[in-house]
């Protein structure tokens, strides 16, 4: 029996596996972990594989149906926040050359009537203007902000909702496969990041574009040649983002795949906890838990590198460029083509353009990272749900006849190497009579109910409900119709009287004392309210 892998010889060949699944090659030892194998044949032939970004960004914008009037307002908020956060350091100008050196006043300050103010009411009257523009805009910008927060949190509860519709709703076959930890993890971590978005790429971004075009402006009458200098930075953010930040939504998408496939083997090991004891597992299963978390730890790692290379790259960048800027300026001076008030104000300016640059930078992996989670929740929307439309029945106009004509049923109806459940059956039954189905475990007994219960549909043949295809039949109104008592006793949440009620939505305190009866539950009775 071969020894199980450790977390560091997967990751090794998971990284393997990345690098030609970017090349469009086959990796060496695809054979070793076919879960895995089939994820980056997936990538390669296009299922599976990451969505571009635009189309990403306009399926979010769909999501903002409802909310799009309210990140309009805050958008218009933020604009006047962020352009009136470029009026200070036009201050420190005057304050410099007018004030303190005590040149000339700009001609709209004299056309307001600060020539008549001494240079000490002047410096005062500047300094409380710029407190009282500072105060509205923490004002309006907490404004914003807080409709951004609230616009985030509807987002998030809005794609809760419909991802939880969706999945509920999905065929018994796609359920099987989610697992109920990854499904967990969806409607947490994927379905909170599409929330995120709101910050990562409609709040933050257009503050940093807002000030960025305001800065811009101001340099570009300050002395043009600082513009084209500051421009050089531009190609670089696109450069980044084309050979780095790309690269890194496949790498966030697959460290949340392992997160789901972590909490789905957590869910499902303190599930069977009563055989994980009997069979005195205990030590296996934690190391197999283990090993799956050390594995997305590696993962997470590797990705966090990522995001901090590209930091550092713009941490040296930046300040090279600043650097020339500034001494650029400073000569500027030294010749009298510049004022000292205008180096000060240009050295403000540049750290509003600089901070910006910084901020899309080093945001752009974490917005990565949201989209990867966007991404996700679009694969679940994606996969086909239960239709329930045809004709709708009830209780009183059904009279029960049942009949099954060529049945058949495979559960890998696409591969022929799988042998089918079942086949060519053939069944009558009438109404009011009783069938039990006998056979050895794996003859098909289940899967014939779950045909019947229409859990699965049929590969093969046809089940008719007094001569009517059930497939004809609305799906919500004949399950109605059903009784179904699994092999498997499961409760949910909640009281008794709950658990016994919940199939019936019309049921009375009467009928659940009656099934409290038939289930010998006298104490419970005797705690019913009277």
């Amino acid at each position: 029996m071969r020894r199980p892998r450790s977390s560091r010889q997967r990751f090794e060949e998971y990284r393997e596996r990345f690098r030609a699944a970017e090349k469009g090659e086959s990796s060496a030892d695809e054979s070793v972990d076919a879960l895995e194998s089939e994820k980056f044949r997936n990538r390669r032939s296009g299922k599976g594989r990451s969505r571009p970004a635009f189309s990403l960004l306009k399926s979010f914008w769909g999501l903002l149906v409802g909310q799009r009037s309210t990140v309009v307002v805050f958008m218009l908020l933020l604009t006047f926040t962020t352009v009136l956060g470029l009026v200070p350091p036009a201050a420190s100008k005057v304050v410099v050359d007018s004030v303190l050196i005590k040149g000339p006043l700009p001609d709209w300050l004299v056309a307001l009537g600060a020539a008549d103010l001494t240079r000490k009411q002047l410096l005062t009257a500047i300094c409380l203007g710029v407190f009282a523009l500072s105060i509205l805009k923490m004002l309006v910008h907490l404004a914003a902000r807080w409709l951004a927060t609230r616009t985030a949190k509807r987002v998030q509860v809005s794609v809760r909702k419909r991802l939880w519709e969706h999945a509920i709703r999905l065929p018994m076959r796609a359920v099987h496969e989610l697992r109920s930890g990854s499904v967990v993890s969806l409607l947490r971590e994927d379905a909170g990041s599409v929330g995120d978005l709101v910050f990562g790429f409609l709040f933050n971004p257009w503050r940093a574009t807002v000030q960025l075009l305001g800065s811009l402006c101001v340099l570009a009458y300050v002395d043009w040649r600082l513009l084209v200098g500051t421009l050089a930075l531009l190609p670089a953010i696109w450069f980044s983002h084309r050979t780095w930040i790309a690269r890194i939504r496949p790498r966030f998408r697959d460290v949340r795949a392992r997160r789901s496939e972590v909490d789905a083997l957590s869910t499902e090991i303190f599930g069977g906890m009563r055989v994980v004891r009997a069979f005195g597992r205990q030590r296996t299963e934690t190391a197999r838990a283990m090993t799956g978390n050390h594995l997305m730890a590696r993962q997470e790692l590797s990705v966090w590198w990522w995001q901090r290379t590209i930091e550092l790259v713009w941490g040296i960048l930046i300040p090279a460029c600043s650097g020339l800027l500034m001494l650029y300026g400073g000569l500027q001076v030294l010749d009298k083509n510049l004022t000292v008030g205008e180096l000060v104000m240009f050295l403000f300016y540049l750290l509003m353009l600089l901070q910006p640059l910084a901020v899309l930078a080093e945001s752009a992996a974490a917005f990565q990272n949201s989209l990867s989670g966007l991404d996700r929740v679009l694969d679940l929307l994606g996969t086909e749900a239960e239709t329930s439309e045809g004709v709708l029945i009830d209780r009183h106009s059904v009279r029960g006849r049942l009949d099954l004509e060529n049945l058949s049923f495979s559960y890998a109806p696409d591969d022929p190497a799988v042998t089918p459940a079942l086949q060519d059956i053939e069944l009558s039954i009438a109404p009011g009579q009783v069938v039990a189905l006998v056979g050895a475990s794996g003859a098909g007994k289940t899967t014939l109910c779950n045909l019947v219960a229409r859990f699965y549909e049929p590969t093969g043949g046809v089940i008719r409900l007094d001569g009517r295809d059930v497939r004809e039949i609305d799906l919500e109104s004949y399950r109605q119709i059903l009784g179904v008592v699994e092999q498997d006793v499961f409760l949910f949440d909640g009281t008794v009287a709950e658990n016994i009620a919940y199939g019936r939505r019309d049921a009375s305190l009467d009928d659940v004392r009656q099934a409290a009866e038939l289930a010998y539950a006298a104490d419970f009775i005797d705690a019913l309210p009277q």
